[in-house]
């Protein structure tokens, strides 16, 4: 059996649309193995959203694998433990592709590369800004581009804390996506320019303190912000505690706030706040470090089948 452990990611970091994320401390597991015939598919918590059948992401994401070098394992077990909540933003889309990419490479003896697979899970995904830090880790600057992924990786130092918000309701990324307008005005584009660049260099340098303007957006949270209610409540909220920025996390509905350091007071007023505003029951906080390591070997065991 091969065990797979992905992190979750979180994409655009505020005006980095489509070419920015990082990965996250939070898990899922795949676990894979060949049999003599069939697909068995297991999920833990068994959410009945899952797919146990060939339309399964984990199990497309292996095809795509497996059309690619020519091998097939006679059938498949897999068993899936997600511990990335789903469609709230943190990418748990990009763990099961990426992961189910990573495995599916191992079973069929290695035969792409590191960053055969990094295109291919951009490729499946689309873009490049969850799938490429849930295969290597960190913080990534990514462009897709024809049969490659160009990106830069910087490991992100452990005093920089992400606080993620997330919320008690699910928001499909497809549509998400779809509210997004069809163009944009010249100004919003040279907007979000600055604030990428902004950003890019006040996290490689440790310039926190430029990271509120940094975070700003104008090309998707403006739209995305009036599907998830309190948004607003969250950011201000996070700010007024000493957060040195605050975005969606990818699509949403999660939010994230950038914490340098006294995160444990900063959970505690959060957390205090939210209650005394009645949203504590509605907005569940985790305070999680950056993944530097991205998908990893959990085991690698034989399954024992002679060919």
């Amino acid at each position: 059996m091969i065990s797979v452990k992905v992190p979750a990611s979180s994409a655009n970091l505020g005006a980095g649309f489509d070419c920015m994320g990082v990965a996250l401390k939070l898990y899922n597991i795949i676990e894979v193995e060949e049999i003599e015939k069939g697909l068995i598919i297991t999920s833990s918590p068994d959410d009945p959203s899952i797919a146990k059948d060939e339309n399964n992401l984990v199990f497309r994401a292996m095809k795509t694998v497996f059309d690619e070098v020519g091998w097939y394992p006679r059938g498949l077990r897999i068993n899936l433990i997600n511990e990335i909540p789903l469609t709230r933003g943190l990418g748990s889309s990009a763990a099961c592709i990426s992961g189910g990419i990573y495995a599916a490479n191992l079973l069929s003896g290695g035969k792409l590369s590191e960053e055969e697979m990094i295109y291919l899970a951009a490729k499946m995904e689309g873009h490049p800004d969850n799938s490429t830090p849930a295969m290597i880790g960190g913080l990534v600057f990514a462009v897709l581009e024809d049969k490659k992924v160009n990106y830069i990786k910087f490991v992100v130092p452990a005093r920089l804390k992400f606080a993620v918000f997330i919320p008690d309701f699910q928001l499909s990324t497809e549509y998400a996506r779809n509210i997004l307008p069809k163009y944009i005005e010249f100004k919003d584009a040279v907007f979000n320019i600055g604030r990428a660049t902004l950003f890019a260099s006040a996290i490689t340098t440790g310039n926190y303190e430029l990271l509120p303007a940094a975070t700003q957006d104008r090309l998707h949270q403006p739209y995305r912000k009036k599907l998830i209610p309190d948004f607003d409540k969250i950011v201000n909220l996070s700010i007024e505690a000493g957060a040195k920025g605050a975005f969606l996390s990818g699509a949403g509905p999660s939010i994230i706030a950038l914490v340098d350091e006294n995160y444990e007071v900063f959970e505690q007023n959060v957390k205090n706040a939210l209650a005394s505003m009645e949203l504590a029951a509605n907005w569940d906080l985790v305070i999680l470090e950056a993944d530097n390591s991205g998908a990893t070997v959990f085991s690698v065991q034989s399954t024992g089948l002679k060919r």
